[in-house]
């Protein structure tokens, strides 16, 4: 590991992918390297290898969330179920001409180095600018990738070695796989996602020990009922990182430590099993076919996978040139040897190979590429997210940090006009290395980073704020008007009932659908709020609902035989009233 740290610190001066160095780094020290550890067990290399690549797509599901996943989940999904199979076709017919091997043979080849890497996509984009729906698209399919990719291994394995293997049994083992890791994987996510905002844990460090339970249940449970588990443990991951659940950040923080301890040991594990005097022979052949997997097959197969998605074609050339390989094909290509599938061994290195070079070269020229494509912003590919100081995140509250791209709605607009609700404030503005305390009227400038802190039960409405800081409307929409009924607009007031709903976050009060929350009240279940029609309407365990001056009064009146708790509430709602002017 502290040769694994070191080889990642090189790897970000050389920009070089860092994962290829971890590879070198087990192929210096293996058996034909200096000798230091005598390794060539292809069984425990697989299982290594599985243990990480889960490990590594539940963290990659937590990190990004349904609700990001959303807009661009057809298109990833597409990019999974098409662009694989094409890719592995071609990749595979030019196996078959370069390696003469029989046409089973080199599809085999071709599945293996159709499946691109979910940590080399993850390390790729952390570091990247690319457009933010293209990074949510490449990091949806590299999830969803891996399950489609093992089932083409599996299926032409069986298909050499059990010639009677048909493309029934091919079909019926796509919907088993498929079908049963969906499942498995929904159900284990949402199952975890209750039990996690239900279950009062004694010390927040049990929660990450919870979700790697959550991970192995989903990965174990498919896998015992002959389902993907890769699927599964990737959609339990995105269910869990889309509940609002307790120590969110805490968890994802260790499952990506987690990930990078899961890398770390797969990609040195699988270079110790490499003979580097084996590569020799076919290194010319190999770098042709990875030359053709990354230049050709790839990109062609993107085009029928991204037919019916609004991307240029600058969009395209780059969603085909960030296929990169790392150590799945690898450990996908132990399956064979173990299945004693001939030539194995060198299919093998073929794989290996031809992984190392493509990855050298689409990994090290991908962000230049992007920037001369004219698909890169200002802001990270993918957004720091809500993060979590110590004593912040025990009071119940979360930070956003924002950067504000050249581009983005809210340049040049002010602090009040960002929209955010009551239980948030913008705190701090870093403005070219400075802190800057915000007022309502600050104008906000491209390249400022905003810091917004926000109690934990509102931090989920941040997601679309946030959506609509880059891409507008900006402001506050205006106000309806009262509705008037007759001379004046109708008041009520009258006991909150249990059928009414949650007196703090009311959908409805006396019929008519809340549009605002002005403020929260603290020391009982309330709050002051804007409805539909213009009126206000006070909730608790008394409402009352009416136009400004009208609820106002009945807040004056009842202070008289109010608690003083009740009574300090009630000076709140006046002045709220009072200062809720229209602009």
């Amino acid at each position: 590991m502290a040769a694994g740290l070191l080889a990642s610190l090189i790897a970000g001066k050389l920009r070089v992918p860092g994962l290829l160095l971890f590879l070198g780094l087990g192929m210096a020290i293996g058996s034909d390297g200096t000798g230091w550890i005598e390794f060539s067990d292809y069984d425990l290399a697989r299982t290594v290898g599985v243990v990480a690549l889960a490990l590594i797509l539940f963290e990659g599901g937590l990190t990004s969330g349904v609700i990001e996943i959303r807009p661009v989940l057809g298109t990833s999904v597409s990019l999974a179920l098409i662009a694989t199979p094409l890719c592995a076709a071609i990749s595979g017919v030019t196996a078959v001409l370069l390696f003469d091997f029989d046409l089973k043979e080199g599809l085999l080849v071709g599945a293996v180095l159709a499946s691109t890497d979910g940590a080399a996509i993850f390390a790729l984009l952390r570091n990247s600018t690319l457009r933010r729906r293209l990074a949510r698209t490449l990091e949806g399919e590299s999830g969803l990738n891996d399950p489609v990719a093992v089932l083409l291994v599996i299926a032409l394995i069986e298909s050499i070695t059990h010639p009677g293997y048909g493309l029934d049994d091919v079909a019926l083992l796509l919907v088993q796989q498929l079908g049963i890791g969906l499942v498995v994987g929904l159900g284990i996510g949402w199952l975890a996602v209750q039990g996690f905002r239900r279950a009062q844990l004694a010390t927040a460090g049990l929660y990450p020990v919870a979700s790697l339970a959550t991970a192995a249940l989903a990965f174990g449970g498919a896998d015992a009922l002959h389902g993907s588990g890769f699927l599964a443990v990737y959609l339990a991951g995105l269910m869990l990182g889309s509940g609002t659940i307790p120590a969110q950040q805490t968890i994802a923080s260790f499952h990506q430590g987690l990930a990078w301890v899961a890398q770390l040991g797969m990609f040195l594990t699988l270079g110790l099993l490499v003979f580097p005097s084996q590569l020799a022979d076919i290194a010319v052949e190999g770098t042709v076919l990875a030359i053709v997997a990354a230049v050709v097959a790839r990109p062609l197969a993107v085009i029928p996978a991204t037919l019916f998605s609004h991307f240029s074609a600058a969009e395209r050339l780059i969603l085909g040139w960030a296929g990169l390989r790392g150590a799945v094909p690898v450990v996908l290509a132990t399956f064979p040897v173990i299945a004693q599938v001939p030539r194995a061994g060198e299919l093998f290195n073929i794989v290996f190979f031809a992984v190392v070079v493509s990855t050298l070269a689409q990994g090290s020229t991908f962000e230049s590429l992007a920037r001369k494509l004219g698909v890169t912003t200002a802001e990270p590919a993918l957004p720091r997210p809500l993060a979590e100081g110590g004593t912040i995140r025990r009071l119940g509250a979360e930070i956003l940090e924002y950067p504000v791209a050249d581009d983005d709605a809210i340049v040049g607009h002010r602090v009040r006009d960002l929209g955010l609700p009551r239980d948030a404030v913008v705190n701090v503005i870093v403005r070219e290395g400075q802190a800057i305390p915000p007022r309502g009227t600050t104008r906000l400038r491209a390249g400022d980073s905003l810091h917004v802190l926000i109690r934990q039960e509102s931090a989920r409405e941040l997601y679309d704020i946030r959506d609509r800081w880059h891409s507008g409307p900006i402001g506050r929409p205006p106000r309806p008007r009262a509705a008037p009924r007759g001379r004046e607009a109708i008041f009520s007031a009258g006991a909150w009932r249990e059928q009414d709903g949650d007196p703090s976050r009311p959908e409805t009060v006396g019929g008519r659908p809340v549009i605002e929350q002005l403020r929260i009240r603290r020391d009982e279940d309330g709050g002051l709020f804007v409805l539909e029609d213009g009126r206000y309407a006070i909730t608790g365990p008394l409402y009352a609902v009416g136009t400004r001056s009208a609820v106002s009064d009945w807040a004056r009146r009842r202070m008289y035989r109010a608690s003083p708790d009740e009574r300090a509430w009630l000076q709140t709602v006046i002045g709220a009233l009072a200062a809720d002017l229209p602009e």
